[in-house]
This record gives structure tokens, sequence and C-alpha cells, in this order.
């Protein structure tokens, strides 16, 4: 008896969490020089297919589905979110970053690269914290607290994840300069801060590009 299967590609990273994301970016890392193994996880946590109908899918549904997958993977240009619903609870964008707390910086540049990784919702629970209260343009969050629990952002989707990191990144050049100035005789967390920056700028580029090379060299039918 046939099942009949209803299969939904994702058109943008609006419908992919961060969770997802981990899974499927560590997942094709650790299988890169095995195609089939490359399809299979795409398939399975992108597009929410069992594992063991992938292999029962026709050759023409595979290529069109890869096709529209390797389409979207490498378009990472969203812009931040200001406000974001996690539950019923409404999270607000560090308002006014050029007062960020110094024990928050710290913690935001603490990691080797900043990038899209197992530390990047340890960085967006410091950017985003619950919204107090709203007067016309203007908001105020909740101070920062480093016992926050970061899982809930592994379910925020991937266009608010690359909104908020890119927009971090070109905030964190502009900060480097102001810092260096307030801090006198404290310029090894600059150097720190730039040496981290550069490593992030080189990493980006690859870790937003490479998913759609794995799927366009993947299986050949």
């Amino acid at each position: 008896m046939k099942k009949e299967l209803t299969i939904e590609v994702p058109k943008n990273y609006s419908a992919v969490s961060l969770k997802k994301y981990l899974e499927f970016r560590d997942a094709i890392e650790a299988y890169k020089d095995e195609p089939e193994a490359v399809d299979a996880f795409a398939f399975n946590l992108l597009c929410d297919i069992p594992v063991s109908y992938i292999y029962q899918i026709d050759s023409d549904t595979i290529s069109k589905m890869r096709n529209d997958l390797a389409s979207f993977l490498q378009n990472t240009d969203y812009e931040l979110q200001k406000f974001i619903k996690i539950g019923d609870i409404e999270y607000g964008f560090e308002p006014n970053l050029s007062q960020m707390t110094y024990g928050a910086y710290l913690d935001c540049i603490k990691y080797d690269t900043i990038t899209i990784d197992k530390n990047w919702s340890k960085i967006m629970n410091i950017l985003y914290r619950p919204v107090k209260k709203k007067v016309g343009t203007s908001y105020e969050i909740e101070p920062y607290n480093p016992t926050f629990d970061d899982a809930k952002f592994l379910d925020v989707k991937m266009d608010v994840h690359f909104g908020a990191l890119f927009f971090l990144l070109d905030l964190l050049k502009t900060l480097s300069h102001s810092i260096l100035k307030s801090m006198k005789g404290q310029t090894e967390i600059f150097h720190q801060l730039n040496t981290i920056l550069e490593r992030s700028g080189n990493r980006i580029p690859q870790s937003t590009n490479w998913q759609k090379e794995i799927l366009q060299n993947s299986i050949r039918l």
C-alpha cells in the first residue's frame, strides 16, 4: 500500500531554526566525503523527511530538492530584527550598544570567533533580553544576567540569527576604536577583539557558502 508524502523544501532561512542549522552543519561536515549521506542529512534535517522515505523518492524530485536548497543556503543577507517573540515573551535587541555593560561586552568577545556555532546562542542571550517597556520608538530591556538560559534561542529561525550576527560584527568594528580610546593602558583587549573580528571575517564566508558547494557536488543523478 502506497503512502503519500508531502514535501516542503524551505525557501529561505526563516524556515530553519538554529538547532536544525547546527545539526545540519555538523552532520554534513562529518560526512562531506559521502555525498549520499550529505543528501540524506539535508533532506532529513531541512525538509523534515524521515530517513526511511528519502531513498524511495524518484531521482527527478531529489534533483529538484537539492537545487532548491542550494539556491538559498548561501543567501545570508538579513536585516537586524530589533524585536522577536519567543513563546509569549517579547525580546528586544540591546538598544544602547555604546553603553553595553563591560561584563556583557567581555562575554560577547570571549570566544575565538564570533560566528554561528555552538556558542552563538550564548551571544544571542546577551544581545536579546525581555522587553520591560516601550515609549514611542524607544524601549528598555531587562539588565544582562549571565545566568539566563540560552537554550531558548535554539528554536529561533536563522534569518534572525544572521541579521544579528552581521550587525554585531559591524558594531564591534566600530566599538573597538571607541574602547581603545577609553581604556588607557589596556590595549590587550583591543588587540584581542581585532583578532576575533579578523578570524570571524575569514570564517563567515566559508560557513555561509560551503553548504551550497557540498549540496551541488553531492549525488550525481
